[in-house]
């Protein structure tokens, strides 16, 4: 860890923590030391004071607590495997019910910790907390064929591929990367829609380099042969999915998360506030209000490949207008302090309710 954080790392993603910690595998009952953690977090504090742990720990949200520590004096973040799981059911259903108890199940985390919101990793789109009706349902979406599957619980493709290169539906995928409660963590050449490479054997078809250009090697070496080849054919292919092209467009995938990144910045009740889901009465959009320090704001979702028309009441807020960050369709409640709002197929909505320290006092 040293090593590293001369050269200029920023943090360590700490894979598979809970074998780490388990020096005496297959015993019963297994014994784990999680002081060991401990003394990795002390050591990196000690070097740094802005360097971060992140852990893969796929294991049950109430079984994750131990691995942040009471104070958070073990890991700092940890990857948000029940919510992900969850979303791409919602992304491959439409059906975005499930959701709402996998953010319940991991709201807990010490105030120095929190949740990893992450789309892809490096390795497969892992599938195991989902029930075998549920695994069915994104298996036959996203992973028709049998090489497109890894260890019967995953999925070893990229998400670009996956939503079949449709950038409304990448769009929405980020925007709630970005508007759940946590961390977002973005998987490099995810904010181009970068491929993937079926041909390469297991988890290595989601590790092909990035492709910067539409050069030789996507412009990511100079290497006669790279150790792994980039993704040079098909619609994915460096020549039409690169860098470069998308920095020149301002329609483009990039662009889109440079601006959502942005905004997300402006928004910490986001990432630091509490939150709660909001009625839509429909299964297909899903409507979270967080709360920071008096101020809220409101994301709205559709999964569904058609228009949806939702209506929205904000609680404690109900005389307050709704502030499009993203756009100039902003809403004004009704009479009864409702808000309509339509919804273009896999649209999505990111509002600024305002100071909820203004209604109390009008209501005083």
């Amino acid at each position: 860890m040293g090593f590293w954080l001369q050269l200029g790392v920023s943090g360590f993603r700490v894979d598979a923590v809970p074998f780490i910690i388990e020096p005496r595998p297959g015993k019963e009952p297994p014994i784990f030391r999680f002081s060991y953690l401990r003394e990795l977090h002390e050591f990196l504090q000690w070097r740094t004071g802005d360097g971060i742990l992140l852990a893969e720990a796929n294991i049950l949200p109430e079984d994750n607590l131990k691995y942040f520590g009471l104070d958070g004096e073990r890991m700092h973040m940890i990857l948000n495997f029940q919510v992900n799981q969850s979303m791409f059911y919602a992304f491959a259903s439409g059906d975005c019910r499930p959701l709402a108890p996998a953010l319940r199940a991991t709201r807990k985390h010490p105030e120095a910790g929190q949740w990893g919101i992450f789309l892809r990793s490096h390795d497969e789109l892992d599938l195991g907390r989902l029930s075998t009706e549920q695994q069915q349902t994104v298996f036959e979406a996203f992973a028709p064929d049998e090489h497109m599957r890894l260890y019967k619980r995953g999925i070893r493709r990229r998400l670009g591929p996956m939503l079949g290169g449709d950038q409304r539906r990448m769009e929405l995928a980020y925007s709630l990367l970005f508007t759940l409660p946590g961390t977002p963590v973005l998987r490099y050449g995810d904010e181009i829609g970068m491929g993937d490479d079926l041909s390469l054997p297991e988890r290595q078809s989601v590790r092909t380099p990035m492709q910067w250009t539409a050069d030789r090697h996507g412009g990511f070496c100079t290497a006669d042969k790279p150790v792994l080849p980039v993704v040079s054919e098909g619609p994915f292919g460096c020549q039409h999915v690169n860098v470069a092209e998308q920095r020149r467009d301002p329609g483009s995938l990039l662009n889109c998360t440079e601006r959502l990144i942005r905004m997300r910045k402006e928004c910490p009740e986001f990432g630091w506030g509490d939150y709660q889901e909001l009625r839509t009465g429909t299964p297909h959009v899903l409507a979270v209000l967080s709360t920071w320090r008096r101020n809220a704001v409101v994301a709205v979702h559709n999964f569904a490949s058609e228009a949806r028309e939702v209506v929205l009441t904000i609680p404690g807020a109900e005389r307050m207008p709704l502030t499009n960050l993203l756009s100039p369709a902003h809403s004004l409640p009704d009479s009864h302090g409702r808000h309509t709002l339509a919804l273009e197929p896999y649209g999505y909505r990111w509002f600024r309710v305002g100071p909820l320290l203004d209604v109390i006092r009008r209501e005083l």
